[in-house]
């Protein structure tokens, strides 16, 4: 039923990402013809830790994928330590808001791209320089970086999926430093060899300091990965130095210490590294014409709101639900799966502003608060109150926001919760 009205049109999906494939699936699914061009000469594999919602997850299963992702939660034990050794109960990323399912970026990506059909085409090394656009159509210059070649195209939509320094959105909406908010942060994300220094394979292990953190994310199959965050006053000047020589730098000048050392010693041999800045990514509008923004290219929640993934999932559903349902208008299609997409995004980007002193306090009053709220935790008294947080703020992350029925509910209704969504 989807698929009526939509027959023939295409689109083209920049990045094969998260985002990129499942908008090229979606489109698939209801009848367009999607092409995805990708910057890199190949398509990416393993990656780091993320977490998937019951936003994401909802999104996946109708996407197709679902049955093809699995929860590598362990269920070891969690502990925050210091550099001396010394450890105490800690709060694992499951003890946050939500019930996510814990998997590397690598396994949505595989999920998603093992269901496209096979003859939707995919063209590596190949990225838009130039982006027009009329009432009927868009108008696309494509580089072919590996043969050096230029072909234009035109498309019905173009779909930017292509990430935090989007081409498509330097192309239609104008320069990065116009969107992007800095955070004042560094992240670098890895996979260790094994496991830390006096720590089984399966621990969540927690070093957190004023400025800068270590968060060790386990698996139940595979090494676990580390995420090192520290804050910086010059995101710029992070660049200019050789990368592992930077992050020892900003771990300095006191000894690491058994598990820190043997973290950053990884670091240098590691195949596959994130070193980038923190940072959302703010916009009026994600649509301009017949040019959609989706995923991080269009709001960026960022890593400490953990919810990259599933927006990026369900954004690309959404979209595709709404230009089923106006066949006949690309545009308004657009402007209604904005109005009712952004909504959720604008609460989410707002927990992950209030999630950043969790990950890595900016001053010492934010340590010490984050430090009485992992005890309150294990406090049968004030856990309440926690949980009480912890409860409304997972049901942002795990309400089906991206349902055909349902998209900004209020999320303390409980007509609105995981529950009643997942039976609707």
């Amino acid at each position: 039923m989807d698929a009526s009205d939509n027959a023939g049109r295409r689109a083209l999906v920049v990045g094969l990402g998260i985002s990129g494939i499942a908008a090229a699936l979606r489109l698939r699914q209801i009848g367009w013809t999607p092409v995805i061009v990708e910057r890199a000469a190949a398509r990416r594999s393993g990656g780091y830790f993320i977490a998937l919602f019951g936003a994401g997850r909802a999104a996946a299963s109708r996407l197709g994928i679902l049955d093809g992702l699995t929860d590598r939660d362990p269920a070891g034990g969690a502990y925050d330590i210091d550099r001396a050794g010394r450890r105490r109960p800690g709060l694992s990323f499951k003890d946050f808001p939500g019930q996510p399912w814990m998997m590397t970026r690598g396994d949505v990506e595989e999920a998603g791209f093992a269901a496209l059909p096979p003859d939707v085409e995919i063209r590596y090394a190949t990225v838009p320089t130039r982006i027009e656009q009329d009432a009927g159509g868009v108008e696309v210059t494509l580089a072919d970086n590996a043969a050096g070649t230029e072909t234009t195209e035109r498309f019905d939509l173009v779909v930017g999926a292509d990430g935090l320094r989007s081409t498509v959105r330097r192309l239609v909406f104008g320069p990065d430093e116009r969107y992007l908010s800095p955070m004042n942060c560094m992240a670098v994300a890895f996979q260790l060899p094994g496991a830390l220094p006096g720590h089984d394979l399966g621990d969540c292990v927690i070093l957190m300091e004023h400025r800068r953190s270590m968060w060790i994310f386990p698996f139940k199959d595979r090494p676990p990965t580390v995420l090192l965050s520290y804050r910086t006053d010059d995101v710029a000047a992070e660049f200019a130095r050789p990368m592992a020589a930077r992050v020892r730098e900003a771990y300095g000048p006191e000894p690491t210490g058994a598990s820190l050392g043997a973290a950053l010693d990884a670091l240098e041999s590691a195949d596959h590294v994130l070193f980038d800045s923190v940072e959302q990514v703010h916009m009026d509008r994600w649509h301009r014409g017949r040019v959609v923004l989706v995923g991080d290219a269009a709001w960026c929640v960022t890593l400490y709101a953990g919810m990259g993934a599933s927006t990026g999932l369900a954004g690309a559903d959404l979209l595709g639900t709404m230009l089923a349902r106006h066949p006949r208008s690309v545009t308004e299609a657009l402007a209604r799966w904005e109005r009712r997409l952004r909504p959720s995004i604008d609460d989410l980007q707002g927990n992950g502003l209030q999630m950043r002193s969790l990950f890595v306090p900016a001053t010492r009053v934010e340590l010490a608060r984050r430090q009485v709220l992992v005890r309150a935790g294990k406090l049968p008294v004030i856990s309440r109150f926690f949980t009480r947080w912890r409860e409304k703020a997972g049901r942002m992350k795990e309400t089906d926001f991206a349902h055909p029925d349902f998209a900004h509910p209020d999320f303390g209704h409980p007509d609105f919760g995981p529950d009643r969504l997942a039976h609707a």
